[in-house]
């Protein structure tokens, strides 16, 4: 009786697993099936106005009409608003290139969606228009729809799909800055990957974001709150702080404590970064940096790549999360060879405008240098 129990359990086990991807796979069918409908929609409603009157009077008529008819045979997914949202979906990816490299898991479900859309795509091939490969769903584009830069738009769409954001997650990154706060920690030669290709994580300075914005904690910015108070803040939201701090981000550990010498100390957060196969520690500082606070974090490394680093991970990395960070303090007191970063940390959504300003006199200063080096000038 009991393996018979056993092999009904492995047996639903089998069935349930395969019903729950072929669920997943129809709603990714669905949903990206509908984008592409959405897109030769909003082409359709662009060469009817091309073509027509150039009179605003003649676009309105026709929306207005053209939803009244739809929305009799179809229900109200096709009123006006939403058929200019797909006039603007069009005008935006029909100039928007292919950036990203999907993941094999994604390829296969795109493929699937083609043989189903292909009608669509023939079409749009026939008339010699090179569709956008889209990855996310319709509510994700029109988030993505409001990101004026076309650099951050791509950015933005390769780490929602990669990363499998929620809506709520992507529309919480683009207001947070997070393309602009990684430029802006990058080299100038740098930050176009970020477009291309999304987030890397290749070296310890990539985790590394200005600032790293924890609005999400719901502390107020000019409040006085000590170090205990802030760690039980993000424990109490430790899945949006992952999400902030980055890709292959793994929580270990609060308070861990290790001893030598009979002394015993505590490092406040230990992570794991899969991608990069290290350590982060991550000691929080609500006052002002000190050089004790880095030689502490410096101990801290050292101990953990003595004593808990396997030999196929790499050395471990050193977070000073503060309120305040003082760069010129690092570079003074520590090697330059040291795994330890003062990063900088705001209890407030940034200055989207200000940052945009910066990364633009950044990226103009980089054009600049490398028309100089071609021995030209920038237009």
């Amino acid at each position: 009786m009991k393996n018979e129990i056993e092999k009904i359990d492995t047996l639903y086990n089998k069935v349930a697993e395969l019903i729950e991807q072929a669920r997943k796979h129809v709603a990714t069918t669905v949903n990206l099936t509908m984008v592409y409908t959405y897109y030769e929609i909003g082409r359709y409603i662009v060469e009817d106005e091309q073509e027509g009157s150039q009179r605003a009077a003649y676009g309105k008529f026709v929306l207005k009409e053209l939803s009244k008819r739809l929305m009799g045979r179809f229900g109200e997914g096709f009123s006006e608003r939403n058929l200019r949202q797909m006039r603007t979906f069009y005008d935006i990816y029909s100039q928007q290139p292919i950036r990203q490299t999907v993941s094999a898991e994604f390829e296969e479900r795109l493929n699937s969606v083609e043989q189903i859309s292909s009608t669509l795509l023939r079409k749009s091939q026939k008339d010699g228009i090179v569709s956008h490969k889209f990855t996310l769903s319709w509510s994700h584009y029109l988030v993505l729809m409001r990101v004026e830069n076309p650099d951050a738009r791509g950015f933005y769409e390769i780490e929602a799909a990669q990363q499998h954001w929620s809506v709520r997650q992507l529309a919480r990154q683009c207001s947070s800055s997070l393309y602009e706060r990684l430029a802006l920690s990058r080299n100038k030669d740098e930050v176009m990957r970020l477009a291309n290709e999304g987030q890397t994580m290749e070296k310890p300075a990539d985790i590394l974001r200005r600032p790293f914005t924890l609005e999400f904690l719901g502390m107020e910015e000019r409040s006085v709150y000590t170090e205990t108070e802030l760690e039980e803040r993000i424990i109490s939201n430790i899945q949006k702080f992952l999400l902030e701090m980055g890709k292959g981000f793994l929580f270990e550990a609060r308070q861990k404590r290790f001893t030598f010498d009979e002394d015993s100390f505590f490092v406040d957060l230990v992570l794991y970064n899969r991608l990069l196969q290290c350590y982060v520690l991550i000691d929080l500082k609500t006052k002002k940096l000190s050089h004790q606070d880095l030689g502490q974090m410096q101990m801290y490394v050292n101990y953990y790549d003595r004593y808990e680093k396997q030999i196929f991970e790499k050395p471990t990395i050193g977070i000073l999360l503060c309120e305040t960070a003082n760069q010129s303090l690092v570079e003074l007191t520590l090697p330059e060879d040291a795994n330890i970063y003062a990063a900088q940390y705001a209890l407030y959504l940034p200055d989207k405008t200000l940052l945009q300003q910066k990364l633009r006199e950044w990226t103009d200063e980089f054009e600049e240098e490398q028309a100089a080096k071609k021995g030209g000038t920038k237009q």
